[in-house]
């Protein structure tokens, strides 16, 4: 099938935005040098949905260099960059993204990417996964096995293989820890704020910045906002993550106490409405609200254009609201991920290490996947440990290595 772009000419620009990335991330240039002498990818095909920026393209041109014929999409209408997504055409990659895609064309782009037949999925949010199973089960057979990236995609997919009706094994690449404790944590902490920082161009420090949900995300959100300055109060439902939140320093209260203080929310729940009617009855006048989850429902969007007196764009990527009770408030992105449709996302040397879980865990797929018995699956220990491994070199550092004695005591109940 042809690929589905705004426009080849933009190539170079997106083209230069790869290389930039692939200077910075050490990883992805080792398993692409790999990959083109091994193949593990000969004769396979791979549908990506990813958020189309020039990390994600790298990770396309890896897989790529291995042998996959790639048929690339976006998980995002705001995230995809229509250079970026030129470039992968202009070096024969089936691309099927824009910008700002309707629905109805984001639908159609997801669609076509897995017209191919896929051998491999490597989802963000579980669209590709989702679409296969419920309107293109005759693809399933086709399928080995995929990946998902991101927390939300997870949540579906355990919904998923509880309720009986996942078909193929998929790959929790968000669960290893060189994914979510340096993705969800530094990538997401910074991201948030270049987002935020860059769209607003105010100042952060003593203002009242309130975060909702204490996940990594949220612990990596937190911090951030306490670095630059903010009095951080964190929302939760989990009490356990609450009292955590309280020991790193933070206050702790429910939304609709914390709405009315607020200057700043920063919703990374993975729900819905976690700003609702009854938060924007009580909030701030000027309060800026923007979304760090995968779906744009963590506020209550629906709600607000369906209520709000007036609304008028204040600057590019904030809509303000009047509300019925008198208030302004603005939203960043439409509500979408604003790390991600108000920046660039995640940096690049963090975002190295996640997109090498994902190469080399559907490098284990097609090595492995006619033996795996369960749906859900963990990312291999020995892989999670690898990428580990070679970061760590490349940072420069060295770690101890237990002696036979240290292992042989460590090993032993007779201690």
């Amino acid at each position: 099938m042809q690929s589905e772009i705004r426009d080849i000419n933009l190539a170079e620009s997106g083209i230069r935005k790869i290389e930039w990335v692939k200077r910075n991330c050490d990883l992805l240039r080792t398993l692409e040098e790999e990959f083109s002498k091994t193949k593990p990818f000969a004769g396979k095909k791979i549908t990506l949905s990813v958020h189309l920026e020039a990390k994600t393209a790298y990770l396309c041109l890896v897989l790529a260099a291995g042998g996959a014929e790639m048929h690339v999409t976006g998980s995002n209408p705001l995230s995809t960059q229509d250079d970026v997504a030129a470039a992968l055409v202009s070096r024969g990659l089936e691309v099927h993204a824009w910008y700002d895609a309707t629905p109805e064309e984001y639908e159609t782009h997801i669609r076509h990417a897995l017209e191919c037949g896929p051998n491999i999925i490597i989802d963000d949010g579980g669209d590709l996964v989702n679409m296969i199973h419920n309107e293109m089960p005759d693809l399933i057979p086709n399928v080995i096995g995929g990946c998902e990236e991101t927390t939300t995609g997870i949540i579906r997919l355990e919904a998923m293989n509880k309720a009986g009706k996942l078909m193929f094994p998929m790959v929790r690449v968000n669960n290893a820890d060189c994914k979510h404790l340096f993705d969800n944590r530094y990538g997401t902490g910074q991201s948030v704020w270049d987002g935020i920082n860059r769209t607003t161009n105010l100042i952060v420090a003593g203002k009242i910045v309130v975060v909702a949900g204490y996940g990594w995300c949220g612990k990596g959100t937190a911090m951030r906002a306490k670095g630059l300055g903010a009095r951080v109060i964190v929302t939760e439902i989990d009490p356990v993550k609450a009292i955590e939140a309280v020991m790193d320093g933070f206050d702790v209260m429910p939304m609709k106490e914390a709405a009315k203080v607020a200057d700043f929310i920063v919703t990374v729940t993975g729900c819905d409405k976690v700003v609702d009617e009854e938060d924007f009855a009580v909030i701030k006048d000027g309060c800026i609200l923007c979304n760090a989850g995968h779906f744009d429902t963590e506020v209550d969007m629906a709600w607000l254009k369906a209520n709000a007196k007036e609304s008028r764009e204040m600057r590019k990527n904030i809509m303000g609201y009047l509300l019925p009770t008198g208030q302004w408030v603005y939203i960043l992105a439409e509500g979408r991920l604003v790390n991600l449709a108000a920046g660039d996302g995640h940096p690049a040397e963090i975002m190295d290490m996640s997109f090498a879980i994902q190469a080399l865990s559907a490098k284990y797929l097609v090595e492995h996947g006619k033996e795996l018995k369960e749906k859900l699956i963990d990312v291999p220990v020995e892989v999670d440990k690898d990428v580990a491994t070679r970061k760590l070199a490349f940072l420069g550092k060295k770690i101890d290595v237990l002696t036979p004695e240290q292992e042989k005591y460590l090993n032993s109940y007779n201690l």
